[in-house]
């Protein structure tokens, strides 16, 4: 931790030129990760890491610096360098500090820090066990273990000074399924703003057993067609698709620069009126919560859409002053290494009425897509392309045979729009995502929802 007045020193040299905004990051890190592949530790490390991010900036123009190296001359000197970047003389008083903050909202019962490596090499090592043990056809396992003890101070002219502690912990596991003929693998990665305590709350095997089924149950199914079909998205990680097709688009980073789909469209209808979307993050221990975001501000809960109509963006302070608007609380950056950007938290679309069963039965035909893989999107088209990690057709009502392979294809715009039915189980579930500032934690999430057409890729030729 830099000293108060350090702080002040920096921010001052930072502002005697014409830079009317500086900001000082700092980040003391330790994480812990442990990876088991077929069935050995393959590696088991301690990192730590401490840096300082010096931002100036002159309305939304700003620069970014970082060192290793807290001695006060060396921050002050990066400072002055940083500041040569806009011409004239000072045009900010004097900033002093006020009363840092501190944020204790996501409380910890052991933290990571204070548990041997032992004890979390058994957790990988019962995963392991639990994933195999679910099928002789698992011939390959990965899991990783992680967690991490994130401390910052964030200190800037906008009268800010804050520390917060963000502690996480995650379990992931990879298997896969092989047989003659061909080979699938599953997934699953439970985590939370928790600390070891997790896995006292959590069910281990069941956790790494989920990863097995999904690789077996693909290992048996069939191609899934090519059609432009009804789809329905199951509830947790489904909610990916809103994340990457639409929740980027609503981030000041792209809509400040007019790049986003939706720039400009605050107070218009852009979605089914069933649809009502959330980034909130103050969700007590959520995988993406803070108490403070990385520009030091208090997170808060944002709904982004409401009953279809767009209500706000996510936006960070820089980005707002470009658009005449006030930060959301919305900045999030990696780590020090990184100047932030406006990002999302816990992003979700919220409940509706229905309930799985009703939705199930209200499709005649189509797919049902239960667990949602990997994919791209263009943030400034919407235009989007996942991979169905699990699914299954429906006919006549009902879930029917497995498909493999399937892919859905089609605009963040347009999807929102063709969302008829909204499930009553939302389900949240964890995710790593990359962006301009790094990357960082995310939930992701939604109640089961139907998409009344959509395009789905397969290998097997038109339904």
């Amino acid at each position: 931790m830099l000293a108060k007045q350090t702080l002040e020193k920096v921010i001052n040299e930072a502002l005697e030129s014409q830079a009317d905004f500086a900001e000082v990051f700092v980040e003391k890190t330790v994480q812990n990760s442990i990876a088991m592949q077929s069935g050995k530790i393959e590696n088991a490390v301690t990192n730590e890491k401490f840096g300082v991010g010096v931002r100036v900036a002159k309305k939304h123009n700003a620069v970014y610096g970082y060192t290793n190296d807290a001695d006060e001359a060396s921050l002050v000197s990066l400072a002055k360098k940083l500041a040569t970047s806009f011409e004239g003389n000072r045009v900010r008083e004097t900033i002093k500090l006020p009363e840092m903050k501190s944020g204790n909202k996501h409380t910890v019962k052991r933290n990571p820090s204070d548990v041997d490596a032992k004890e979390k090499t058994s957790i990988v090592k019962k995963a392991d066990a639990a994933a195999r043990a679910y099928s002789e056809e698992i011939k390959q396992v990965n899991v990783s273990y992680l967690d991490s003890v994130q401390d910052v101070w964030i200190a800037s002219s906008e009268d800010i000074y804050t520390n917060d502690q963000r502690v996480r912990t995650r379990l992931g596991v990879a298997s896969v399924a092989k047989n003659d003929k061909d080979m699938q693998m599953g997934f699953n990665g439970p985590g939370a703003s928790k600390g070891f305590e997790f896995y006292d709350e959590i069910d281990v095997d069941a956790a790494a057993q989920e990863a097995s089924r999904i690789a077996v149950t693909m290992l048996h199914a069939d191609e899934a067609p090519s059609a432009t079909i009804p789809v329905v998205v199951d509830n947790g990680f489904g909610g990916v698709i809103f994340h990457e097709a639409c929740g980027h688009s609503l981030e000041a980073t792209s809509v400040a620069k007019n790049a986003s789909v939706f720039s400009g469209k605050k107070g218009e209808k852009i979605g089914s009126e069933l649809v009502t979307a959330i980034d909130d993050g103050t969700i007590d221990n959520a995988w993406g919560s803070q108490n403070f975001d990385d520009e030091g501000r208090p997170q808060q809960r944002r709904v982004l859409i409401k009953n279809g109509v767009l209500n706000t963006y996510m936006v960070d302070y820089l980005n707002g002053k470009r658009m005449n608007e006030a930060s959301t609380g919305s900045s999030r950056r990696e780590s020090y290494r990184y100047a932030p950007t406006s990002r999302m938290t816990n992003t979700y679309i919220d409940n509706g009425e229905s309930t799985f069963e009703e939705i199930i039965a209200a499709t005649d035909y189509g797919l049902y897509a239960k667990k949602m893989g990997g994919g791209s999107v263009q943030p400034s088209t919407g235009d989007f392309n996942f991979a169905v990690m699990e699914g299954y057709m429906i006919r006549d009502g009902k879930i029917a045979e497995p498909v493999k392979g399937a892919t859905l294809v089609g605009t963040g715009k347009d999807a929102l729009q063709k969302i008829d039915m909204v499930g009553n189980n939302l389900l949240r579930a964890q995710g790593m995502c990359g962006s301009l500032s790094g990357s960082i934690p995310t939930d992701v999430g939604q109640p089961t929802i139907r998409i009344s057409n959509i395009t789905v890729g397969g290998r097997k030729g038109s339904a």
